[in-house]
């Protein structure tokens, strides 16, 4: 499970998301609902940016805001770093890590295909560290 397309297809291709001009509340309720931590904010077909829930903690609670009251356009992430589903699921760490974000939308041919989140990808890595572990071991003892 090299490759981030590997991942979607463990995990399913589920898209959720909301328009800018929803309110903040809705993009709350939703993501606590399908017990995500963040949205892809979609105009239409096209990403225009991520809401999660750090935004809304950084940028309602902290601020005094009302979520009835304030459009996901004011609080979200505008332009989200992406990556395709052929991108190794190393190189995605690095980029979340560097980058110290939790999310990345998958993007192929212009289009979103998936989410990956930083707890993908550490299972992920986790998982190809113990395997290589485990070959490891069977060498060393056979």
């Amino acid at each position: 499970m090299s490759q981030v397309k590997h991942l979607l297809q463990g995990k399913g291709n589920a898209i959720y998301s909301i328009a800018p001009n929803a309110p903040v509340l809705e993009a709350i309720k939703h993501m606590a609902e399908h017990r995500i931590g963040a949205l892809l904010v979609m105009q239409g077909e096209q990403l225009v940016g991520v809401i999660s829930e750090r935004d809304y903690a950084r940028k309602v609670i902290l601020q005094g805001r009302s979520s009835s009251q304030t459009a996901v356009s004011d609080i979200m992430s505008g332009t989200p770093l992406t990556v395709g589903p052929d991108t190794d699921v190393f190189d995605c760490m690095r980029l979340c890590t560097d980058s110290r974000i939790r999310h990345l939308p998958v993007v192929q041919g212009g289009k979103v295909v998936g989410v990956i989140s930083i707890g993908d990808l550490v299972k992920a890595v986790i998982d190809a560290q113990a395997e290589q572990i485990e070959h490891l071991q069977r060498y060393i003892t056979s």
